[in-house]
């Protein structure tokens, strides 16, 4: 089971309050099937009120793969659509820039609806949403709110200066580019900054940094190791990419650099050498240690027979049995700061 598709509860609600107002009749469906879904989930109203047809957008790789086994195509949204439909995010700069996107979508006649749970942020996902299309109705249900206008009263001003909340930008005094809405996305993480410290002096060769983000981590290898020949670097959100390349680019030297948008938990394509991860562990607010624990099982399938794996996490996570089960050998490597980093060699195939 693709464990990073599974559809929390708070999300699963905010979705379920997304289709109410046409559930409720107070808003129809457009004759045309033309609407555009940004942040699309795969969900139960999907399936009952979705159409093949629809333009789908979700930046995320296991939701868009979701998308596409349910018999949708995410290949984005051109043009105007009478019906515009949006999950916004919780961080509140990527969400005032999907607004924007999502008004530019509607143009004058068409309608934006977005949904939020109140755990995330609706009160003032809704504020930041009538100020940019003017007064919206809202429907309250399920510890959701869903809120729906018109193109016609947005501000057109203000749109353009919220599409450009969501551009890639210098952070860390210009060391590094990156976005908004990605993890630690104007901060040095110190899970990954601990890792890189505790990395041993014989990386070389084919090296894989899973769960990459904006490639703090993997910058890092490329500067301290000459012996790097390639480096991989897999990261399942899409908005992550643009940054990502550039930044390992920018440090890559003599090694081959391969960005990949791929979901983790599924398998990796190749053979590495060693292997450095911060892997995620929630999804929403909610502890998915299951979610490391596949970055695990991913890593020691695709390590080479001498192969080494690095990977650093949050104390509490029960990572230890999964090593334990898939390597032969395991060792901590610092304890600090409410961290630790494992190394791991000898797969067990």
């Amino acid at each position: 089971m693709n464990t990073t598709a599974i559809l929390d509860s708070t999300t699963a609600a905010a979705l379920d309050t997304l289709f109410l107002p046409f559930e409720a009749a107070s808003l129809a469906w457009p004759g045309d099937d033309r609407v555009a879904f940004l942040r699309a989930r795969a969900c139960v109203p999907l399936r009952r009120f979705g159409r093949k047809m629809w333009s789908m957008e979700q930046s995320f790789r296991p939701f868009a793969d979701q998308l596409e086994r349910d018999g949708f195509e995410v290949t984005g949204a051109h043009g105007h659509y009478p019906l515009v439909l949006v999950v916004p995010p919780r961080q509140r700069d990527e969400a005032r820039a999907l607004f924007s996107r999502a008004a530019a979508l509607a143009g004058k006649d068409g309608v934006v609806v977005a949904a939020m749970a109140n755990a995330e942020g609706a009160r003032s996902g809704q504020d930041d949403f009538t100020r940019l299309l003017g007064p919206a109705q809202v429907l309250v249900k399920n510890k959701c709110r869903v809120f729906w206008a018109t193109g016609r009263g947005a501000d057109p001003s203000l749109a353009v200066q919220w599409r450009l909340l969501d551009a890639t930008r210098p952070v860390l005094d210009g060391r590094f580019l990156s976005r908004p809405g990605l993890f630690a996305w104007d901060r040095v993480d110190p899970a990954s900054a601990l890792l890189l410290s505790q990395l041993p002096a014989d990386i070389g060769g084919v090296v894989a940094d899973l769960g990459a983000g904006f490639g703090f981590l993997g910058c890092g290898v490329l500067d301290r190791y000459t012996g790097v020949r390639e480096l991989h670097a897999f990261e399942a959100e899409g908005r992550a990419l643009e940054p990502l390349r550039e930044n390992l680019a920018a440090h890559a030297g003599r090694a081959q650099v391969h960005v990949h948008w791929h979901d983790v938990t599924t398998g990796l394509p190749g053979r590495y050498d060693s292997i450095v991860s911060n892997p995620p562990f929630h999804q929403g607010r909610a502890d998915r240690p299951e979610l490391g624990q596949a970055f695990i099982d991913a890593a020691a399938d695709a390590l080479s027979a001498d192969g080494q794996c690095y990977v650093v996490a949050n104390r509490h996570l029960p990572y230890e049995a999964t090593f334990a089960r898939r390597f032969r050998q395991v060792r901590v490597l610092a304890d600090r700061d409410g961290f630790k980093v494992l190394e791991a060699k000898g797969v067990r195939r």
